[in-house]
């Protein structure tokens, strides 16, 4: 699998602050729980990450279904 793999998943995201000063990404799937722990700056890099990849979608021709 990888990230062109289009999946039947459901899965909840929340993302939020931490008590410790950290920014949590917090992954729920079918009895999964991901929780990713992320510096402030490390965050700020991967906001910037997905708003490029969102930018590059929007540029693609769109994929038929």
């Amino acid at each position: 699998m990888g990230i062109d793999t289009e999946r039947d998943i459901e899965a909840n995201l929340q993302i939020g602050p931490t008590d410790k000063g950290m920014v949590r990404i917090y992954v729920e799937a079918d009895g999964v729980e991901i929780p990713m722990d992320f510096a402030p700056d490390d965050a700020d890099e991967i906001a910037e990450e997905i708003a490029a990849a969102a930018n590059r979608a929007r540029a693609m021709k769109p994929a038929r279904r």
